[in-house]
């Protein structure tokens, strides 16, 4: 059966940048900058992973530094903070939109960041629902219309798919994912931070879990969807915490397959209740932007992120929050807590 974009983010239900996070979070002095552990009055309904600030942590925690500024230059400088294990053949994986996607990561900054990584390739691939990208030639044409010409974007699955084991998943044994996946030896994941029609919220996770699934069989097994022929015509199999289950399995499988070579950005920026995959229709951003954090650990950084937002007023967060809750997203954090997949503790260190 053909799914339409449309069917996808309506099945879901379809539910302003400028205030300064200063109010919110400290400031650092010069002194302090590039440094300052960040406390924030509370954290979000679900704790994967802790904050804790200096002197404070039991045991080993995970790093996640952030920025306010955002701007090519400073995504740059937060990369640098991390790149330690990325080597060799690198593939950048980020969400390169549906057609004139109005929130997407801004392209000049990409093209500075893919400059400054050596033996770097934008990769991607096809969607399964049927809109701007749901194969190769559409998704080419998508990406040139959307401003990625500066360099080559590898469509992982565009020759198939390569099966990648889930090491003691909860629902998965085993993901298939676009088969160029295994031509790199390092992955940076990029990731524009927003709200998502069926998982609540896209961050690191959802964009290795989803974003390097093959089109038609990986992305299958993610959304637990193999009926071919549903009554409704929008069927789209399993949600909420079962979901949530298959994207924390899926993202281990691609987690165990780089090891120490894969490094996770998260921008905060025009982040709508919805998915990049939402295209034109996307609602507008009522949050403002946040900033940019970095981590080499995928579950501190998604925390990280959700906490920042739970931080910002309630008429700011609300809508975010609310497509958060409805979904049962914030079961992304538990689902990568019950296998291991980053640290239960964390410092949030402030550059600026």
């Amino acid at each position: 059966m053909n799914l339409s974009r449309r069917n996808f983010v309506k099945m879901a239900g379809l539910t302003a940048a400028g205030a300064a996070l200063d109010s919110i979070l400290p400031q650092a002095t010069p002194a302090e900058a590039a440094g300052k552990r960040i406390k924030l009055a509370s954290q979000a309904p679900v704790v994967a992973s802790r904050l804790v600030t200096e002197g404070a942590a039991n045991g080993s925690v995970a790093k996640v530094y952030f920025t306010r500024h955002l701007d090519a230059k400073h995504l740059i400088s937060m990369y640098d903070r991390i790149n330690e294990g990325i080597y060799g053949n690198v593939a950048l994986k980020l969400h390169t939109g549906e057609p004139n996607g109005p929130y997407i990561l801004p392209v000049d900054w990409i093209k500075e960041f893919q400059q400054h990584v050596p033996h770097s390739t934008i990769c991607d691939t096809n969607t399964l629902y049927v809109f701007g990208r749901d194969t190769t030639e559409k998704n080419h044409e998508t990406q040139k219309l959307n401003g990625w010409t500066f360099s080559r974007v590898d469509i992982l699955d565009e020759d198939g798919g390569v099966d990648l084991p889930v090491r003691g998943g909860k629902v998965l044994d085993h993901v298939t994912m676009g088969s160029h996946i295994t031509n790199y030896d390092s992955m940076v994941v990029l990731t524009h931070f927003k709200g998502h029609a069926m998982g609540g919220y896209g961050g690191s996770l959802k964009n290795i879990a989803i974003g390097n699934a093959s089109g038609q069989v990986g992305k299958r097994q993610v959304h637990g969807y193999f009926d071919t022929n549903p009554p409704d015509g929008i069927h789209w199999g399993v949600l909420k915490e079962g979901f949530m289950e298959r994207m924390a399995d899926s993202a281990k499988a691609t987690c165990d397959y780089f090891g120490k070579h894969i490094v996770f950005v998260n921008v905060l920026r025009k982040m709508s209740v919805d998915c990049d995959c939402a295209g034109t229709t996307a609602a507008v951003p009522t949050i403002p932007d946040i900033g940019i954090l970095a981590s080499t650990d995928p579950m501190a950084i998604d925390q990280a992120s959700v906490d920042l937002v739970y931080s910002r007023p309630e008429n700011e967060r609300h809508d975010i929050v609310e497509r958060m809750e409805s979904r049962h997203g914030l079961h992304q954090l538990t689902a990568m807590a019950n296998l291991k997949l980053g640290n239960d503790q964390y410092e949030l260190i402030d550059v600026d």
